[in-house]
C-alpha cells in the first residue's frame, strides 16, 4: 500500500469539475493546449501545460501533420486511437474535418488488421468487456460504466469480424470503430455510446496460444451456454440502460439470424450486418435503377454469398420489390443464391431457415460464370470474402448479357473485394456501375474518370440509429431500414450519377444522416413505437439533437 506522500491528490472546481491533472487526464473534457488562460486559473491548471494557448483549428493541424507522417494505415489508427484516448473531442473534431481519409482508418478496411493486432497494439481499455467470469453478475459488470443513460450499445462476441473470421475478444475494435462514426457521421454525442464485447472464448487456436491475447483462454460457448449468456445481457442492459438500442454487430451466421429473431420483437434492436447492409445495398440499387432506366422488381439478381450481409440484401430487396407490385414468391424468384457449395437450390444440403426462400428449382452449379449464363442476372453481389472472385470471365458475361451491367463488390477489407473498380470498368468497356465495400480511388478508362461508389454501411447505421434515440423509439424495423434506403437514394444528385457514384459524397455524411433519421423517426411515429412526443419540425429537432465536437467554456 502506497504511503501518505505518493497518493494522488484529487481536487474539484466550484462547477464540479476535476481540475489539474486530473482534468488533463480525463479525454471527455480534456483541451490541452487550447484551454483559455481564464481557464488555467480557474482550474488549477498553470504550469501543467505549455504557456501559448491554441486553438482548436492549430490542434487540428498538429494532429493532421503527424497522422502523414505515418507510413502505415496500422501506424495512423493508432495515432488517432491515442488521440480518442486524451482528447475525445479533438479526436472528433478531426474525422469530421477529414472523413474522407478517416474512416478508412478507424473503420473499414484498418479496423480489420487493428483487430488482428488488437492485443499487440493494445494501450488503453475502451468499451466494457463482458466474459465468461461474468456469468451471474453481468448486471453489476455493466453498472462498472461511468455513464448511467447510454442510448446506443454497440455488441460483438468477435466470431466474425469483417471477412476475417474468429478474432475472440480482439474483435473489440469493431464496436468502437462503430461508435466512433455514429458520433462523426451522425452526431450521437459520445456519452451516449457503449461498445461491448461478449467474449465467450475463441476457437483460433493461434489466439490462445498467444500470450499477449486480451481475452479469455478457452473454446467458444455453445449451445444452450450461449444462450444462457446473451439473455442475461440482454436482461441485464435492460434494467441497467433501460433507453439504449442494442445494435449486434459481427456475429457467425448461425447466431446472427438466430438472435435478431428471438429479441427483434421484444427490445430496441438490429443487426447491422443483416439490416444496416441490406438498406445500404437496396439505396445503391435504387441509384443504379436511375442510370439503367429499368425498375427494380425487373431485375434479376445473383448473390455470391449466402450470409449475413448477402441475406441481409436480399431479404430488403424482396421487400421493396414487393412494394412495387410484385407478390413475395416472385419477389423471392427474382433473387439467386450462391454459396460455397454452389447455387442455392431446392433439395441441396447445408442450407439454413434464411436460405429456403431463395432455393429455387434449377439444376445445381458450382460456377459463377456458369450460374450467370443460365440464370442471366441484370445485377451481380458479391459478399463472398473470396477476393478476385468476379475475374475477367464473370464480369465480361455479365457485360454481354447487359447493357448497363450493376456489379456490387461488397466484401471486406479491401484485399477481400470480389473485384477491383478498374478491373469492374475494364472488362465491362466501361459500361458497369460499380460499389464495392471498401474505398477506392477513381478509375480513368477510355477518357472518362469514374467515381466508384462506397457501399459504406456508415451511410446508413449511424442515421438509423440517430433517428431511433431522437424519438426513444422502442423498436428498429425493416421498414424503417427501407426508409432509410429511399432517404439516402435521394441524396443522390444527377452529378454524381454521371461521374458513376451511387452514394452522395461522405463529405456530406452528417446532412445525409440527418434526412435518414427524419426518416426512421416518421415510421417510429406512423407505428407507435415513438416515445417522445412529435415536434413539429423534425428535422430541425433532430438538428438540436446532434453533437458538434467543439470545446466547451468551462469558466
Amino acid at each position: 500500500m502506497a504511503g501518505q506522500r505518493h497518493r494522488r491528490l484529487v481536487r474539484t472546481s466550484k462547477t464540479g469539475l476535476p481540475v489539474g491533472s486530473e482534468l488533463l487526464h480525463d479525454p471527455r473534457l480534456n483541451k490541452g493546449t487550447a484551454f483559455t488562460e481564464r481557464e488555467r486559473d480557474a482550474l488549477a491548471l498553470r504550469g501543467l501545460l505549455p504557456p501559448h494557448v491554441h486553438t482548436q483549428d492549430e490542434q487540428v493541424a498538429r494532429v493532421m501533420e503527424n497522422f502523414n507522417r505515418k507510413d502505415t494505415p496500422l501506424g495512423k489508427y493508432i495515432h488517432m486511437i491515442a488521440l480518442q484516448d486524451r482528447n475525445e473531442t479533438l479526436f472528433y473534431r478531426v474525422i469530421l474535418e477529414h472523413l474522407e481519409e478517416m474512416v478508412p482508418i478507424v473503420y473499414t478496411p484498418t479496423v480489420g488488421k487493428a483487430c488482428q493486432e488488437y492485443g499487440h497494439i493494445f494501450r488503453r481499455a475502451r468499451g466494457l468487456f463482458v466474459s465468461t467470469k461474468h456469468r451471474g453478475r453481468i448486471a453489476d459488470t455493466l453498472r462498472n460504466w461511468p455513464y448511467v443513460d447510454i442510448r446506443i450499445v454497440v455488441v460483438t462476441d468477435g466470431e466474425r469480424i469483417l471477412g476475417l473470421g474468429d478474432q475472440g475478444a480482439n474483435g473489440m475494435g469493431i464496436p468502437i470503430g462503430k461508435l466512433s462514426l455514429y458520433t462523426a457521421c451522425a452526431g450521437v454525442h459520445p456519452a451516449d455510446c457503449l461498445p461491448i464485447m461478449l467474449d465467450v472464448g475463441t476457437d483460433r487456436q493461434e489466439l490462445l496460444d498467444d500470450p499477449l491475447y486480451i481475452g479469455v483462454r478457452h473454446k467458444r460457448l455453445r449451445g444452450e451456454e450461449y444462450d444462457e449468456f446473451v439473455a442475461e445481457f440482454i436482461d441485464a442492459t435492460n434494467e441497467v440502460f433501460p433507453r439504449a438500442l442494442v445494435q449486434f454487430e459481427d456475429f457467425a451466421n448461425a447466431n446472427a439470424f438466430r438472435l435478431l429473431e428471438r429479441y427483434r420483437d421484444d427490445i430496441c434492436t438490429f443487426n447491422d450486418d443483416i439490416q444496416g447492409t441490406g438498406s445500404m445495398a437496396l439505396s445503391g440499387l435504387i441509384s443504379a435503377m436511375r442510370i439503367t432506366g429499368g425498375k427494380l422488381k425487373e431485375q434479376r439478381l445473383l448473390f455470391v454469398g449466402a450470409g449475413e450481409a448477402g441475406i441481409g440484401i436480399g431479404n430488403q430487396v424482396v421487400s421493396a420489390m414487393v412494394d412495387e407490385g410484385l407478390t413475395p414468391e416472385q419477389a423471392y424468384g427474382q433473387c439467386w443464391f450462391m454459396d460455397v457449395h454452389g447455387l442455392i437450390v431446392k433439395g441441396r444440403d447445408h442450407l439454413g431457415d434464411e436460405h429456403l426462400p431463395y432455393a429455387h428449382e434449377h439444376e445445381h452449379l458450382t460456377g459463377v460464370a456458369e450460374a450467370i449464363e443460365s440464370i442471366k442476372p441484370n445485377i451481380l453481389f458479391g459478399a463472398s470474402a473470396q477476393p478476385k472472385l468476379f475475374s475477367q470471365n464473370v464480369l465480361e458475361a455479365m457485360a454481354r448479357l447487359n447493357e448497363r451491367p450493376v456489379i456490387f463488390a461488397l466484401s471486406n477489407p479491401t484485399s477481400k473485394a470480389e473485384c477491383t473498380p478498374e478491373e469492374a470498368y475494364r472488362w465491362t468497356e466501361g459500361r458497369a456501375v460499380y460499389a464495392s465495400g471498401s474505398p477506392f480511388p477513381p478509375v480513368e478508362y477510355g477518357g472518362r474518370t469514374y467515381v466508384p461508389g462506397q457501399a459504406n454501411n456508415a451511410y446508413i447505421f449511424p442515421g438509423v440509429g440517430l433517428g431511433a434515440i431522437a424519438c426513444e423509439s422502442t423498436r428498429v424495423t425493416d421498414e424503417m431500414f427501407i426508409a432509410a434506403a429511399k432517404a439516402l437514394s435521394a441524396e443522390v444528385s444527377e452529378d454524381d450519377l454521371k461521374l458513376g457514384r451511387i452514394y452522395p459524397s461522405l463529405k456530406r455524411i452528417r446532412e445525409v444522416s440527418a434526412r435518414i433519421a427524419v426518416a426512421v423517426a416518421e415510421v417510429a411515429y406512423a407505428r407507435g413505437y415513438a416515445r417522445k412526443p412529435r415536434p413539429n419540425d423534425l428535422l430541425e429537432y433532430i438538428g438540436t439533437q446532434m453533437y458538434d465536437p467543439e470545446y466547451e467554456e468551462y469558466v
